[in-house]
């Protein structure tokens, strides 16, 4: 975090739903550009198949990020495998569910608000602490174009990312005075698992300025720089990477 030519990112870092996806790509990023990753995903065999992938740099954690007990346990794994605290976190873990919203059962909804709002909120919780005491942090919170706009029958991933993107701003009031930062990354229509069979995400990528898919990797990159100095200045702002749909 503290690079002074902001050309790499250094210090420890935690990225949800690390195992594959956006996920996997800002684990490699980090990992290259200097970082000690922690990977934190329920996705197991995936996770310690990457930590194997990339050697000490990277290690798996098995967090669930709805349990704050869950938290507690992954911020002290990261502390005694890499030392000191942690001091970049990429809450990236992230679900949606599909229905009408008088279709929608109470349970799927609460299940994506766990997941993407709650998560986040104990994300943040558990990290705070370190980050204070160390006069540094890097908060990086994933949201989504659906945090900036709305969509038909996705009720509570809008509703979420709607939450996330409102959490950073005032997480990024609270921690300024202490020296961290946090920041919200809306990505477009991304190629991942989740958008792997979906016509509607497909059809939606036709439409922007830049007519494709992203891929995971162009979101790794603004993760990437949103950790390291070179972003020292920048808090409690949106970083909006979906190839230009949101002009339309």
């Amino acid at each position: 975090m503290n690079d002074p030519a902001g050309s790499a990112v250094s210090g420890t870092v935690i990225v949800t739903g690390g195992a594959r996806g956006i996920g996997a790509a800002c684990v490699r990023r980090l990992v290259a550009d200097g970082a000690s990753v922690v990977i934190g995903d329920l996705l197991a065999d995936e996770g310690r198949a990457l930590a194997d992938e990339l050697g000490e740099a990277a290690a798996f954690t098995t967090l669930d990020v709805t349990s704050e007990a869950s938290w507690r346990d992954a911020v002290a794994f990261a502390e005694t495998t890499y030392g000191g605290p942690v001091t970049g976190l990429v809450n990236n873990a992230g679900v949606v569910h599909v229905d009408a919203i008088d279709e929608l059962d109470e349970q799927d909804f609460r299940r994506v608000i766990d997941v993407n709002q709650v998560g986040v909120f104990l994300g943040m919780k558990a990290v705070i602490p370190g980050m204070k005491a160390a006069g540094t942090g890097s908060i990086v919170n994933i949201s989504s174009v659906g945090g900036i706009i709305a969509f038909s029958n996705i009720l509570g991933y809008v509703a979420s990312k709607w939450a996330v993107r409102g959490m950073t701003k005032t997480a990024a009031q609270e921690l300024g005075p202490h020296g961290v930062r946090c920041n919200s990354v809306h990505p477009g229509v991304i190629a991942t698992e989740m958008t792997a069979d979906s016509d509607r995400s497909h059809g939606m990528a036709d439409k922007a300025c830049i007519p494709r898919e992203g891929k995971p990797q162009e979101i790794a990159a603004m993760v990437r720089f949103l950790l390291s100095e070179e972003s020292s200045y920048a808090t409690g702002a949106e970083f909006v990477v979906d190839g230009g749909y949101l002009t339309y």
